[in-house]
């Protein structure tokens, strides 16, 4: 990841943000708690391993996220 990568893209639905704006329906209370599905960068789907303590979410170009 260079600096001049922003994240652009919602880690929910993989729309475009308009600089940084959230959506609505995506930033709810019920999703508050689920891991990312999309990479804020690049908008490609994610790798997602849920466990009991956590989760992690791999982009393949941006690498891993972990919660």
């Amino acid at each position: 990841m260079t600096s001049s990568d922003e994240p652009a893209f919602c880690v929910h639905c993989g729309q475009p943000s308009d600089g940084g704006a959230e959506h609505p329906a995506c930033h709810n209370p019920r999703t508050a708690l689920e891991p990312p599905r999309y990479c804020t960068y690049c908008a490609r789907r994610m790798v997602v391993q849920i466990t009991p303590v956590g989760w992690t979410a791999r982009c393949s170009r941006h690498g891993e996220l972990v919660g």
